[in-house]
């Protein structure tokens, strides 16, 4: 090996060291766990995601307002991960999660699962189903929360 050969890996390794290498999943895995600002850096300005059942957001602008207002709702709510699987491919990021939700009311489970598509460091769109599920087994559907629901 050359002394240019040994200067140029020496310079490509103190490269790596500075930029780390990027991770889609990594930014998969902070958005789905409710760690927004995480990712913000990593949203494209045109960013759409849709909410099925719920909403379709457009624009980074509009995504970051709706994270805001989820953070805000679960400020006081305990929340704790019973699931995080993360598979990547190509620029095709999905995470499938099940978290639990306490607060005074009681315990609420949601399986959800999201699908995040890059365009090179960038997340083009977002698309997220969520099922509320009973908190004891995913399989199953959410108790009736008042008894009068039951009937």
């Amino acid at each position: 090996m050359t002394a240019d050969h040994r200067q140029a890996d020496k310079l490509s390794a103190a490269w790596n060291t500075a930029v780390p290498e990027f991770d889609p999943a990594a930014v998969g895995r902070a958005f789905s766990q409710h760690l927004f600002e995480e990712t913000y850096a990593h949203l494209a300005q045109g960013v759409s995601w849709t909410i099925v059942g719920y909403a379709v957001l457009e624009g980074v602008a509009a995504v970051k307002q709706m994270c805001r207002q989820t953070q805000k709702c679960l400020q006081e709510i305990t929340t704790t991960s019973e699931r995080c699987v993360t598979v990547a491919q190509g620029g095709v990021v999905v995470v499938d999660t099940i978290r639990r939700y306490a607060d005074l009311d009681g315990i609420t489970a949601v399986a959800s699962c999201d699908i995040y598509e890059f365009v090179g460091c960038k997340v083009a769109s977002i698309t997220s189903y969520a099922v509320e599920v009973d908190p004891e087994c995913a399989g199953a559907p959410p108790r009736p929360r008042h008894p009068s629901w039951s009937s």
